[in-house]
């Protein structure tokens, strides 16, 4: 008889261990239904806090009706060895430098997209213009 209310103690419990745990996991998913109100995080460019690369921060703003925080501020980096001419969050990969342009003096290179910071929107390709320094004059060469 003492074995039989062991045995139906021990599956009480059993019962009650499976009954707390599924409480716990729909109290769980009903937090990240909450959640999910709330919209993306959308974050503008780093700015530099001196100069134009360096550390800086950047700021993120999002919607929704139950959020607790819809606006935080994040620390950055700007590399201070990528070209800020196409932005100072997207680096390039650069091809060679053309042929020198005699029209123009002018020579160019193309830059394809290798990595962007962030939700940086940088172009897919780019292209980077400069002088062409000085032309080699060819000699004449004097008759013997």
């Amino acid at each position: 008889m003492c074995q039989q209310w062991t045995r139906v103690a021990v599956l009480a419990l059993l019962v009650l261990t499976v009954m707390a745990a599924e409480g716990g996991k729909a109290e769980k998913q009903g937090k990240k239904e909450r959640k999910s109100d709330c919209g993306e995080w959308q974050w503008s460019v780093c700015v530099a806090n001196e100069g134009d690369c360096g550390l800086g921060t950047r700021e993120g703003t999002r919607t929704g009706t139950d959020c607790k925080q819809t606006i935080k501020t994040q620390r950055c980096k700007i590399p201070c060895n990528w070209k800020k001419k196409f932005g100072g969050e997207c680096k390039y990969d650069f091809q060679a430098w053309g042929e020198c342009d005699l029209v123009t003096g002018k020579k160019n290179r193309t830059g394809v997209l290798k990595r962007a910071l962030m939700d940086a929107t940088c172009a897919a390709t780019v292209t980077a213009t400069k002088p062409c320094g000085k032309i080699p004059k060819t000699k004449l060469q004097g008759k013997a």
